[in-house]
């Protein structure tokens, strides 16, 4: 039990690796960002059908569960589109620093979803993440587009999950999010469709580009997500947030290694980085001590 545990912890690590890869082939991939995410969520829809019929599950969803499959898959479109395009307007660590206040927005907005109140040390927590973004934009204001569209992505990316976390619990995953991938397709299509973006020019794309796209929708999406399924069902929602706040730092680490130039940043960004990765990690650390004593 303890050995499935360790290799468990350890996949949820690779997993986190992976993500924090994502960016890095978002910078590499030189198409535009609706674009990317048309071919993103269709090659990894085409990789969970295949996942979802070679594990012989059922494709059925309740119709009344489809619907909410289909905005949902809506929301999962624009977040990666703000994402892709945050990358391209300013760069891969700018992005990352600003994702990493995911957990700590997840925690602003269940009070929303799930009734409870706004906890004090919350709001504690967000004044401090403002201070350390401030810091951020001190020194890197010439990156703001990227910041506000960062923004965007992570609030959109906040919303999907929470609405993911009531849906997951009642269907396969695998078989939410084959959905919610195919009406990303969908409304990115008649989006393209308007604009008559469906040309001959569309579908050419240099063998690197094609390369790239291989690895983020297969081993970054497709994989990664299926694999974290797994990992879930042995390790505890404390651990799995607490790795999934790493995902910044390696992110931002294998930017400066392997793009160089456009992402060696200033002292203070690292400073105000730093500052909010630790916040966020506190404010899990925070939750779990007042769940353990809620239940005592």
């Amino acid at each position: 039990m303890r050995n499935d545990n360790l290799k468990s912890y350890l996949n949820l690590h690779l997993i986190v690796f992976i993500w924090g890869f994502t960016a890095i082939l978002g910078a590499l991939i030189t198409i535009d960002a609706n674009n990317l995410v048309w071919y993103r969520m269709l090659i990894a829809m085409i990789f969970l059908g295949a996942f979802i019929a070679y594990k012989k599950q059922s494709f059925q969803v309740p119709v009344k569960e489809l619907f909410k499959l289909i905005f949902v898959g809506l929301l999962i479109a624009l977040h990666w589109i703000f994402f892709f395009k945050a990358i391209h307007v300013s760069n891969v660590s700018i992005t990352l620093s600003i994702f990493s206040l995911g957990a700590f927005f997840a925690s602003l907005l269940e009070p929303l979803f799930y009734g409870r109140k706004v906890l004090w040390y919350e709001v504690l927590f967000g004044l401090v993440i403002i201070a350390g973004l401030g810091l951020i934009l001190q020194v890197e204001i010439k990156y703001l587009t990227g910041v506000y569209y960062a923004l965007a992505a992570i609030i959109l990316g906040v919303l999907f999950t929470l609405m993911n976390g009531k849906l997951i619990s009642d269907h396969e995953p695998s078989v939410i999010t084959f959905y919610e991938f195919g009406a990303g397709v969908f409304f990115i299509s008649i989006y393209f469709l308007f604009q008559g973006k469906f040309t001959a020019d569309f579908f050419t794309m240099s063998l690197n580009n094609w390369v790239l796209l291989m690895v983020l929708s297969s081993i970054c999406t497709a994989y990664a997500f299926t694999a974290s399924v797994k990992v879930m069902q042995r390790l505890t929602p404390y651990t799995v947030m607490l790795t999934t706040n790493l995902e910044p730092v390696y992110g931002i680490v294998l930017a400066y290694f392997i793009l160089g130039g456009k992402e060696k940043m200033s002292v203070e960004f690292y400073i105000g980085a730093v500052i909010i990765i630790i916040t966020v990690i506190l404010n899990g650390v925070f939750k779990h001590y007042q769940k353990k004593k809620e239940s005592l």
